[in-house]
């Protein structure tokens, strides 16, 4: 299973570049039809949630899934990707919240509360969330897939953003602050907040373009790999980055959190990483999936610098 060639070798920088401006005119189309639906003392905290720019990984990997497995229509799966975006984005405004990590800034901006207040940026996070899976569910309608597999697409999504993916691993972490969690209960903290939706990201990729079982389970062995490589980039970069550049405040450790770094030291965080960029590697060759992106993403998960 391959994606389509391309002229000369692959660079990762010119496809996030051409995948990231994808993605936002995506994102546009989505707002486009939801802000006209929502109250206007909302509108504006969603727009800034959902538009305050960030890596876009989570429907780019979507993207590159849906490619790699043979899928015909890529337009069609931005939109479906989409879903996973507003997700996360709903996922940053509550976490960025007073009565959670009280962040003023995210990615050097004042993040939506500070801007629209506490009520507008609960509210409107909240509306993003059944405004995600319905416009997964008409996305997919778009491409013209079964009742079935637009299910499937939906299923996935709610499990990964509800209790027993993202928002039971936000509350595990709210619940971690103060306490040295051993290395069993931070992965199972991580597996769920921050590698539910990008295991999702991949699996919904697989789903749309119809792949057999066996390259959707090498896709979400990948996705579970890098899920977890990226959270302990995360917290190598929160111990060793300037705050100035990462644009976050307050820092993992100001808020007293368990981190990979704080249980493993820096070095062997680092080591940890790579050594699961090789297990996402070896998951697609084991299923026969031939992915420059995918296997570039996987190293850029722990390459980047915010």
């Amino acid at each position: 299973m391959s994606s389509p060639s391309t002229e000369g070798a692959f660079s990762l920088e010119r496809f996030l570049d051409r995948e990231r401006v994808a993605v936002e005119g995506a994102l546009g189309q989505a707002l486009d039809a939801l802000l006209p639906l929502l109250d206007p003392q909302v509108r504006d905290a969603v727009r800034q949630g959902v538009t305050s720019g960030g890596k876009r990984l989570r429907p780019i990997l979507c993207v590159a899934a849906y490619r790699a497995c043979g899928g015909p229509d890529e337009e069609g799966a931005r939109q479906v990707a989409a879903a996973l975006e507003l997700i996360h984005a709903y996922s940053l405004m509550h976490d960025d919240l007073p009565c959670m990590d009280d962040a003023p800034l995210r990615r050097g901006r004042p993040t939506p509360h500070a801007v629209h207040g506490e009520a507008s940026t609960v509210l409107g996070a909240g509306a993003l969330i059944p405004a995600a899976h319905l416009h997964l569910w008409h996305s997919a309608s778009e491409m013209g897939l079964p009742d079935g597999v637009r299910r499937d697409l939906v299923r996935i999504l709610a499990r990964a953003a509800g209790a027993g993916g993202m928002v039971g691993g936000q509350a595990l972490d709210l619940l971690g602050e103060g306490r040295r969690l051993e290395r069993g209960e931070l992965d199972g903290l991580h597996r769920r907040k921050t590698g539910a939706l990008l295991t999702a990201a991949l699996s919904m990729g697989a789903v749309a373009a119809r792949a057999q079982d066996g390259v959707r389970e090498a896709l979400e062995a990948y996705g579970r790999a890098i899920g977890m490589a990226f959270q302990i980039a995360d917290d190598v970069l929160d111990a060793t980055a300037d705050a100035d550049a990462l644009g976050k405040n307050p820092s993992d450790a100001e808020l007293d959190k368990s981190t990979y770094v704080a249980l493993l030291g820096v070095g062997e965080a680092r080591g940890e990483a790579r050594r699961l960029v090789r297990e996402a590697r070896e998951a697609l060759r084991d299923g026969g999936i031939e992915s420059p992106a995918l296997d570039g993403l996987a190293a850029y998960v722990v390459d980047r610098d915010r």
